[in-house]
């Protein structure tokens, strides 16, 4: 029994190395840079992807070589990244760097899977450090004691470096004034660009030790950043020793406590944590607060170039009369497909609306969005299952869940701002995730009810639209237009047109009343805003709540449209996926988020055409909007009216205090 203790405490900690090193590498980037780099479990498979390359011509005695060349490379892709991608973004508000790293998560991600393809691959070891050796009376892996052990140098080396080293003292004071290090004539920008290169080796050096004794393949980078995210914040933003004993204490936690005594539990308890520790010390256990003197301003839509407000309200009723013909002509002009493909559109129009709602009225960016759609899809799956077949009590249902429960959410995270709030809805989010997914049934009332599906999700939904009992089924029934019959998904097409609609004049109904005045006002100066006596943090709230509601709603009517529903549905990419339609359209603007659902979707249908790797090329565009072009396509019209025949010629800068240069609807 002790043994055996002995032996998962001696697992957690070989795994607890490894989430140091990860750890370390993500928290000294943003105790200097004040970057969070979201592409870090990405430099982590690029390690041990580049290993299995350097070994597989010589076998497992090349690994030790491996162990060194490969973090080198790596580390000068970090260098190149900062140096061309971030560097770009100094001075603007941090959460652009979350935004700029999630695109390069795309753009990385895909090249692993186009150079390396899909499959899993083993990396070959030495002899000398394969099979078991007698430590203290029992028998361990001689490859864990390796971790440990080489681990263990490694950050002892980074620690060393940092605390007695003219590098360090460098990189610690550039942390504190970047300025001033400049003003005493030394190149604070190179230093920036090698922290960020160090950062991104360490990653890749623990990519490859776990490389040694589990398969590589390419989602392990998505797998293993929340836990360092989560690792982070435990023992705080920026702090070396934090990410220590984090990264220890999780690999601990999940390797010797969990898995084997409370599978059930895995990846939910240390999401509480996360959330805990968010709320009660944000900085972290040995972190300091993140600097704000630093935080720009997030940079929203433009009010649309030459387009006056009746020009654009007229151009909005035609587009919506063009989109409600799109059905008449399936089958004939074009195919059904078409249909299909729009109203995924339209839903996840609406889902990006209600992040807009939020995020560009209110400056909260919510890295967590993925919850409120994941918990409208499963309240509508399960009322489906468990209540009523009618589809109206059931997305009546899922938006007054996501409402309480944003509801909750906002109480508890609203008191934290900026990259604290973005990483608490983030915990919430997996929070959820990992409970639908090992929530597959419940007992009630003495029978075994179907809750989640667990994994597998919840198939073969049916739902009739009617209230008790008495409604229509869409695909039973039939409208003729002329030759064309409505029926089945063209009759649910203008169900989310119509929610759609009707989610964006209510959003801007709000914003034109005195609510709406308010959130603007926070927008422009959330300071000013309370001098004037307002409790700004409710008001917040109730904005997060509609985001919710609507969020929720779109989740709701998705499950509608495909009839299943699975946990992927809430999982972290979701969330990462609607702010690139934010971002992509234009953010604070209502409909720049909806253009911009348009253009991932059209982007993602034309790509899949050419290559199974179009997330390649839409990661690339994300990035380029974010560093060149970060008021979204809403603002092309005005950037290129100087330039045309006739144009107004050079305009200035739009500045922050200027509220009639924000497209407000």
């Amino acid at each position: 029994m002790v043994g055996a203790i002995i032996q998962q405490l001696f697992d957690g900690l070989t795994l607890g190395v490894v989430y140091v090193l990860l750890a370390a590498g993500l928290s000294v980037i943003f105790g200097v840079m004040h970057v969070i780099n979201f592409a870090h479990g990405e430099m982590f498979a690029l390690g041990a992807y580049f290993a299995l390359a350097l070994i597989a011509p010589f076998g497992g005695s090349a690994f030790f070589a491996a162990l060194l060349i490969a973090p080198l490379i790596v580390g000068v892709i970090g260098v190149a990244i900062e140096r061309y991608t971030v560097q770009p973004l100094y001075g603007r508000n941090p959460l652009y760097h979350i935004l700029l790293t999630f695109g390069l998560v795309l753009v990385l991600n895909d090249l692993i899977y186009l150079i390396w393809g899909p499959g899993a691959s083993s990396v070959p070891r030495p002899g000398i450090i394969t099979g078991t050796i007698p430590l203290l009376g029992l028998s361990v892996s001689a490859y864990n004691l390796f971790i440990i052990v080489a681990g263990g140098l490694m950050a002892v080396a980074v620690w060393a470096m940092l605390e007695h080293t003219r590098y360090g003292l460098i990189i610690r004071a550039g942390s504190q004034d970047r300025q001033m290090v400049r003003n005493l004539g030394i190149n604070i920008d190179r230093y920036y660009s090698l922290v960020f290169g160090m950062g991104a080796a360490l990653a890749a050096f623990a990519g490859i030790i776990l490389a040694g004794s589990r398969q590589v393949n390419p989602e392990m980078g998505m797998s293993v950043i929340i836990p360092a995210f989560v690792i982070v914040v435990l023992g705080g933003l920026g702090s070396f020793k934090g990410a220590v004993v984090g990264g220890l204490f999780v690999g601990i936690l999940q390797e010797s406590i969990l898995r084997p005594y409370f599978p059930f539990l895995e990846g939910m308890v240390i999401f509480l944590l996360m959330i805990g520790i968010l709320l009660i010390r944000p900085q972290g256990l040995f972190g300091t607060e993140a600097p704000e003197d630093e935080s720009g301003e997030l940079l929203t839509g433009t009010k649309g170039g030459f387009l006056d407000p009746q020009t654009r309200n007229r151009l909005g009723i035609a587009m919506i009369v063009l989109l409600a013909l799109v059905p008449l002509g399936a089958g004939t002009l074009y195919s059904t497909f078409v249909v299909t493909l729009l109203i995924e559109i339209l839903i996840w129009g609406l889902f990006a609306l209600s992040l807009d709602f939020v995020m560009g009225y209110t400056g909260l960016v919510s890295l967590g969005h993925a919850l409120f759609y994941g918990l409208g899809a499963y309240a509508v799956a399960i009322t489906l299952v468990n209540v009523t077949e009618s589809a109206i009590v059931a997305l009546v249902l899922a938006i007054a869940v996501s409402a309480v429960i944003a509801w909750f959410v906002g109480f508890v995270s609203i008191r934290v701002a900026g990259v604290y709030f973005a990483m608490i809805t983030l915990a919430f989010a997996e929070l959820f995730y990992n409970a639908v997914y090992r929530l597959d049934t419940v007992e009630l009332f003495g029978e075994e009810r179907e809750l989640t599906g667990g994994s597998e999700g919840i198939f073969g939904l049916d739902a009739y639209y009617g209230i008790a009992g008495v409604g229509v089924d869409l695909n039973e029934i039939g409208i003729f237009v002329g030759p064309t019959v409505l029926t089945g998904r063209s009759l649910f097409y203008y169900i989310a047109l119509a929610a759609l609609v009707a989610g964006f004049l209510l959003t801007r109904r709000m914003l034109r009343s005195p609510f709406g005045s308010v959130l603007k006002s926070i927008r422009e100066n959330e300071q000013r805003a309370t001098f004037l006596g307002y409790d700004t943090t409710v008001y917040k709230r109730r904005a997060f709540v509609v985001s919710g509601a609507l969020a929720g709603m779109a989740g709701g009517l998705y499950t509608l449209f495909s009839g299943r529903v699975f946990p992927a549905t809430a999982e972290w990419m979701v969330s990462g996926e609607v702010i690139v339609m934010v971002i992509l359209g234009g953010m604070g603007t209502l409909y720049g988020p909806i253009i911009g659902s348009f253009s991932f979707f059209t982007l993602e249908y034309f790509l899949t055409g050419f290559t199974d790797r179009w997330r390649l090329v839409l990661g690339t565009i994300f990035v380029l909007f974010v560093i060149f072009l970060p008021r979204g396509l809403v603002s092309v019209p005005e950037l290129l009216a100087p330039h045309l025949p006739g144009g107004p010629g050079p305009q200035p800068e739009p500045s922050p205090e200027d509220s009639s240069t924000r497209g407000d609807d």
